[in-house]
């Protein structure tokens, strides 16, 4: 793991970060959504929300580096959801390029969004995670997110509408 480094993004990563969400969340939602559905997940939709992102830390957002490429990133910040506690953060985004799945690069920006959500006085933690993506699923739980069996929901990606559960944790 000593060979990735995560740091503060910046407006510079906002294109490889756009990639890295097209192409992780393609590979994340394969079988999950139809193939159209996958091939509309491009960076293009994706940069001037990281832009905005970066430039206004609405999320936070880290990148993991290797070699000088962003191989991953995390959004983090407050929880959106509605009568949350001001101490609740939600981990919004956290993507890792498919190739550098399973090396701790996820694990070492969970890592950094926990010190972020620390710094800024949360005491729990978050995440929306789709019941059918078993990776990300299986992730969180071993990172300690427990299910909130209560908080599942419907959610549109595209056209497909897909039941997501929320996760949560002490910070």
């Amino acid at each position: 793991m000593s060979d990735y480094e995560v740091r503060p993004a910046t407006l510079r990563d906002a294109k490889a970060i756009a990639e890295v969400h097209a192409a992780a969340a393609r590979a994340a939602y394969e079988g999950i959504l139809p193939e159209d559905e996958l091939r509309a997940l491009a960076p293009a939709t994706r940069e001037a929300k990281w832009r905005d992102a970066i430039e206004f830390s609405e999320p936070q957002v880290q990148v993991a580096v290797l070699d000088g490429e962003v191989v991953g990133f995390v959004g983090f910040d407050r929880s959106r959801d509605a009568k949350t506690p001001s101490t609740t953060g939600e981990i919004w985004a956290i993507y890792v390029l498919p190739e550098h799945w399973d090396k701790g690069v996820g694990v070492a920006l969970w890592d950094a969004a926990r010190d972020g959500l620390e710094e800024e006085g949360c005491t729990v933690v978050t995440v929306w995670v789709p019941l059918r993506n078993d990776r990300a699923m299986r992730f969180h739980e071993l990172a300690g997110f427990k299910r909130e069996m209560k908080t599942a929901k419907t959610t549109a990606i595209g056209s497909v509408k897909i039941e997501e559960i929320r996760l949560k944790r002490n910070v």
